[in-house]
């Protein structure tokens, strides 16, 4: 009985590191993050990832990074992911309409506004936004 008590409390002791360490790498990244030190910060975001593929904050933040390099191809790519794991973020779906309004693909802002919509919470403000900006782009682009 002894043997099992030992192999019960060594998987707890392991299982609660793990959930410190994710949960620490996460932290400190963002608390760098915030602080502007964004190539630690990466290390960080991408190390959590390691320890947990489905955090969908660490690839936001990651976009975050990228978007701060002019990487633009990497933020797309990480905010995908976001999307992928958490379809209704707000975040994400904002980012990814403003990289694609740049990139004048407007058959996909107009989807993707009407998603927006639907999912808003805190962001809705932009929608005006993301509407005004569509008619004025798409004018330019007719002259």
């Amino acid at each position: 009985m002894s043997k099992f008590l030992k192999y019960i409390l060594i998987i707890f002791v392991i299982t609660s590191f793990e959930s410190f360490a994710k949960e620490n790498f996460f932290n400190e990244a963002k608390n760098l993050f915030d602080k502007g030190k964004y190539e630690e910060s990466k290390f960080l975001f991408q190390r959590n990832i390691v320890f947990n593929p489905k955090d969908a904050k660490s690839y936001l933040y990651l976009a975050r990074i990228y978007a701060t390099e002019d990487n633009e191809r990497e933020k797309e790519k990480n905010i995908n992911t976001t999307l992928l794991l958490e379809p209704d973020n707000e975040d994400a779906m904002y980012m990814l309409i403003d990289l694609k309004l740049k990139r004048s693909d407007y058959t996909k802002v107009r989807e993707l506004s009407g998603k927006f919509q639907i999912i808003c919470s805190s962001l809705c403000n932009k929608i005006d936004s993301i509407k005004e900006r569509l008619t004025n782009s798409e004018a330019k682009d007719e002259s």
